[in-house]
């Protein structure tokens, strides 16, 4: 992106450009269709609460400039990283002073006509407050009429010289002073909105304490390449991806997975930036250059996410369509049918026109669902969940069923020990490290795990020196000068090892879904030590939240066998489970799922489950903190791993639904009030702008609402 100002943008690659000072959604929606239609624009999308605007295209940037301004927007080529941080810093000054003087002299000229005042005295000052009140929509409505743009500012100067014309002074003052007042406070919400993406853009720090050529030096992240070592002192934040070379600490990783506790962190532990390191200090050797941080494709994400419009979106977008223009038909028709054609006075109907072109505008209805959409999004950012999309928001809050894969799901996927059972007078000890020198040499996870549980008793381990692998059923080697071997029943059978004395113990095990491993030589068998897929802790507790969120079926999918399956099934609750499936056989118990119930989310790792996950109705990956595949194949993505996040993320898209109705609801029953409030000529021209202003203030502050829902767990 350049740095200084071009002209044009040429290619058909695409160009970014920040959008500063939007306020009305409807209005930007507008400026968004009016980009789309220059003619050599392939493509033009707006991100309404982070102001980016991306062209895909050629095209004149001057021309851009000039749509800019029928909404007196400021458009300038993205070159900062900050262009969004201090968006209202001095324009909120003069508005505000503008609204407020405006309010000062309705207020005299009111006062002044209420106790008899000239005319020539008080409807100067009306028509002050107008000036002030209204200049911005003057000055937007100078620029868009001649284009045929019938945008708010038009509507409103045509209410505002409308009541001029026929002797309103009082009315058009309220109307340019309401207004005003609206869009400081349409302005004050949508930057509440917007916040929670600066609060994400803000967590990385800007430059870091690098270590190049045995000095120390403090540079722009911009700077940092790949290998350069930052050192970080306690208490702060990493600045970029890396691996620990040296240091122990404890990091807090909240900002990207949504974990409340810090996790312990030493040598070869991957970090990243924006985390906090707590205690201790860090050399971190840099992976990844600022713009591919794991936060970098997180804001990302999220940015794109808010552009993807959800089908309530689509709704309100294609209704909003047909509502203005019918609306605006119907003011034209009530100033001109009755007095032309009925008899009636003219300024009594042109009053009523004069109304109901100011609630023309569906401001509320428009900003109904974006903000909304936007506000849960950047609240589940902020809690360590990734959704990728207004429309996998709304689709999460149908679900009615939700798969999960076994193994790395509700699994941690890696085997551990869980029972060691020694025959004769050979100890538990004993039998656990003659399995280890055993296994000390395999690379299988089973030996790993057999390896791990004696190391972690204390264990000295002596690998065997003539160690083999036996494909598909265990290991051999030699120790105290005598073959021993290790491995299923299998094996011992092939080598005529009788094994009559531990079967049922061993049948016991395998009931119970874990994997046995018997230990033993030619002459006699030492013990059984048996291995399982260590079930997460937070699973059994995220099932019993979802049920209580509303979801009435968990269904287990798994390639183990039934006994390994009806065991794991038992402990985390689920209420099915389809054992001994291939990978496409996942795929058509989906499918099956997806006719019994309807909506159906699938929940995997994100790598063997991504066929699964892409034909479900939601695709929801254990993210591993933002791994490439759980990013790009999911449609969810659960940054940390944490089942326990799930339930969160159900809660939170059945509110964002639940409030969006409720937006959809009130916003067209105060349209509907207001235009029959017209013909009987109850609403006056205030009251019309206090409703539309009202109706939108209160569905913005109703769709913030979603920033506060809070993890449940």
């Amino acid at each position: 992106m350049a740095t200084d100002t071009p002209t044009s943008i040429s290619g058909q690659g695409k160009a970014y450009f920040h959008v500063k000072g939007i306020t009305c959604l409807d209005c930007a929606q507008k400026f968004e269709k009016a980009v789309n239609a220059l003619p050599r624009v392939v493509s033009a999308t707006l991100n309404t609460m982070s102001g980016r605007l991306t062209v895909e295209g050629s095209v004149d940037l001057e021309e851009i400039r000039r749509l800019g301004e029928e909404e007196n927007y400021v458009i300038s080529p993205e070159s900062r990283q900050d262009v969004s941080a201090d968006e209202h810093i001095g324009k909120p000054d003069w508005e505000m002073r503008r609204a407020l003087i405006s309010g000062i002299a309705l207020a005299i000229a009111y006062g002044l006509e209420r106790f008899g005042g000239p005319a020539i005295v008080f409807i100067p000052v009306y028509l002050t407050a107008m000036v002030l009140g209204g200049w911005g929509n003057f000055r937007k409505a100078a620029r868009s009429l001649p284009r045929g743009n019938f945008n708010m500012s038009v509507m409103m100067s045509g209410a505002i010289i409308g009541a001029i014309a026929i002797g309103k002074y009082e009315e058009g003052a309220s109307v340019a002073f309401l207004y005003a007042i609206s869009e400081m406070l349409e302005a004050w919400t949508m930057d509440r909105a917007r916040r929670s993406i600066r609060q994400l853009m803000d967590i990385a720090p800007k430059v870091a304490l690098v270590r190049r050529d045995s000095r120390e030096t403090v540079i722009p992240v911009e700077e940092i390449v790949i290998g350069d070592v930052m050192i970080i002192r306690p208490a702060e934040r990493i600045a970029m991806d890396g691996i620990i070379v040296r240091g122990e600490s404890a990091i807090n990783q909240a900002a990207i997975t949504g974990e409340s506790m810090p996790v312990e962190k030493g040598v070869g532990a991957e970090v990243f930036a924006g985390t906090l390191n707590t205690h201790g200090s860090l050399e971190v050797k840099v992976t990844k250059l600022v713009q591919d941080t794991t936060i970098a494709r997180i804001i990302h994400m999220v940015e794109e996410a808010q552009t993807r419009r959800a089908p309530s979106q689509a709704f309100v977008d294609r209704f909003a369509a047909i509502y203005t223009p019918v609306v605006l038909a119907l003011a034209v028709g009530i100033v001109i049918v009755p007095p032309l054609f009925l008899g009636h006075a003219w300024v009594p109907w042109i009053y009523r026109g004069l109304a109901l072109l100011v609630v023309a505008c569906p401001c509320a209805l428009v900003v109904s669902t974006p903000v909304a959409i936007v506000s849960a999004i950047s609240n589940a950012a902020r809690h360590g969940v990734l959704i990728k999309g207004g429309i996998y928001l709304e689709e999460a809050g149908t679900l009615s069923a939700i798969a999960f894969d076994k193994t790395g799901t509700l699994t941690k996927g890696k085997p551990v020990v869980t029972d060691i059972v020694p025959l004769g007078e050979t100890a538990e000890g004993e039998l656990l490290q003659m399995a280890a020198n055993l296994e000390a040499r395999s690379e299988h996870p089973l030996a790993a795990s057999i390896v791990k549980a004696a190391k972690d008793r204390g264990c000295t381990i002596t690998p065997v020196v003539d160690f083999t692998a036996v494909a598909g059923q265990g290991a051999q080697g030699t120790i105290s000068g005598k073959m021993v071997y290790i491995g299923s029943p299998r094996l011992f059978s092939e080598k005529n090892i009788s094994i009559d004395e531990i079967v049922p113990q061993a049948e016991r095990l395998e009931s119970e879904g874990k994997t046995v491993m018997i230990l033993g030589s030619a002459e006699r068998i030492v013990g059984i030590i048996a291995v399982a897929d260590e079930v997460r802790s937070a699973s059994a507790g995220a099932i019993s939240s979802l049920k209580r969120a509303g979801i009435r079926h968990a269904v287990m999918l798994t390639g183990d066998n039934t006994a390994t399956a009806k065991n794991i099934a038992a402990q985390v609750g689920v209420d099915e489970f389809r054992a001994e499936l291939l990978p496409q056989d996942k795929l058509t118990a989906i499918d099956g799922l997806l006719k019994e119930y309807g909506k159906v989310a699938m929940v995997g790792d994100g790598i063997n489950d991504a066929p699964a996950l892409a034909l479900s109705t939601v695709g929801i990956a254990m993210g591993s903190a933002g791994t490439d595949t759980a990013l790009e194949t999911a449609d969810i993505a659960l940054m940390s791993d944490d089942l326990a996040k799930l339930p969160f993320t159900i809660l939170l898209s059945r509110k964002a639904l639940a409030i969006i109705r409720q937006n959809i609801t009130f916003s067209l029953c105060i349209k509907a009030v207001a235009i029959l409030a017209v013909f009987p000529g109850w609403l006056t021209l205030w009251l019309a702008i206090l409703a539309d202003m009202g109706a939108s203030l209160l569905v913005t502050l109703n769709s913030l609402r979603l920033l506060r829902v809070n993890d449940i767990h």
